[in-house]
């Protein structure tokens, strides 16, 4: 089965919507984790998306890309770790998270809202304010020099 990936990473525009794509739509075949398909207890079919090169992405500074249909914004942290997360903040709905502020709390990376400054824990999702409110995250891998994330 063949499913059209977004390969490069996307600007926001105004309102939090992509602008444009940096990179070009291609056909590809979502990759494989050979390791959890052999435990059915974990995911039934889990699927890598391969989603820009770790080059593409500055440090501290986020992207945000179309993942399958999911809004994901992407942080490079330091060196090749990279984090991603809903693109949605969870206070207002509105599709700003890659222009957030990464920082840290201690040795936890987080993301800052642009909007209301919510701060977020980029591994767990975690909101430091108010604890109600959680950012979805999503697992992320170097394969070969590229970002794949598991949506």
């Amino acid at each position: 089965m063949s499913i059209a990936v977004i390969e490069a990473v996307a600007k926001t525009g105004s309102g939090g919507q992509p602008a444009s794509y940096a990179g070009r739509r291609i056909d590809a075949d979502p990759v494989k984790d050979p390791d959890l398909v052999k435990d059915p207890d974990l995911v039934k079919d889990p699927v890598w998306y391969r989603v820009c090169p770790l080059s593409d992405l500055d440090e501290s500074w986020g992207e945000a890309a179309l993942v399958d249909g999911s809004h994901v914004a992407l942080f490079r942290t330091g060196g090749s770790q990279v984090f991603a997360v809903a693109h949605e903040d969870p206070a207002t709905a509105a599709h700003v998270m890659a222009r957030g502020i990464v920082g840290s709390r201690g040795t936890r990376p987080t993301i800052a809202s642009p909007l209301h400054k919510e701060v977020y824990d980029l591994r767990t999702g975690e909101c430091f304010g108010i604890p109600t409110l959680r950012l979805a995250t999503y697992s992320t891998r170097l394969v070969n020099g590229f970002v794949e994330i598991r949506v």
